[in-house]
């Protein structure tokens, strides 16, 4: 299954929301089969030429959200709860992103991260655990695993 991962994130002196960032540099490491990693920072919008293009049957957005969950959580977040959970350092919310993309994929999932800090210049440990748990269940494709918000 051809998927985009769209990891999203800021790493200006921003804390936890460089966890996108991190992510992508991580999975491109791991050169997952059929998975295109783009590294989006804050601007996610700039990169569905490249969805349009790749024709993928599913694009995973991954970001920082405040879940009111325990720092580093993951989890799977339905679209209708996308303005719920949310940090918004990029330019447009991520449900408008969706609706876009959604003409062109089969599925859209959104990981969330619940960050610990939303500044500093480190990720906090938790987060940089989360981010290599999200890793290893990319490769061995169990998002069953990730519970849903």
């Amino acid at each position: 299954m051809k998927t985009v991962v769209m990891c999203i994130g800021n790493t200006l002196n921003a804390g936890d929301d460089a966890v996108g960032p991190y992510l992508a540099k991580l999975l491109v490491k791991e050169k997952i089969p059929d998975y295109i990693i783009l590294d989006c920072g804050t601007a996610p919008e700039n990169f569905t030429s490249i969805v349009k293009r790749e024709k993928p049957d599913r694009v995973i957005i991954i970001d920082a959200m405040d879940m009111n969950l325990e720092e580093g959580s993951l989890r799977l977040v339905p679209a209708d709860k996308i303005g719920i959970a949310h940090i918004s350092t990029h330019g447009i919310p991520l449900s408008i992103l969706a609706s876009y993309l959604k003409s062109y994929v089969k599925e859209i999932l959104f990981i969330g991260i619940q960050p610990k800090k939303m500044h500093g210049e480190k990720l906090s440990e938790p987060v940089r655990e989360a981010a290599k748990k999200l890793v290893n269940i990319l490769k061995g494709e169990k998002l069953g695993e990730i519970e849903v918000l």
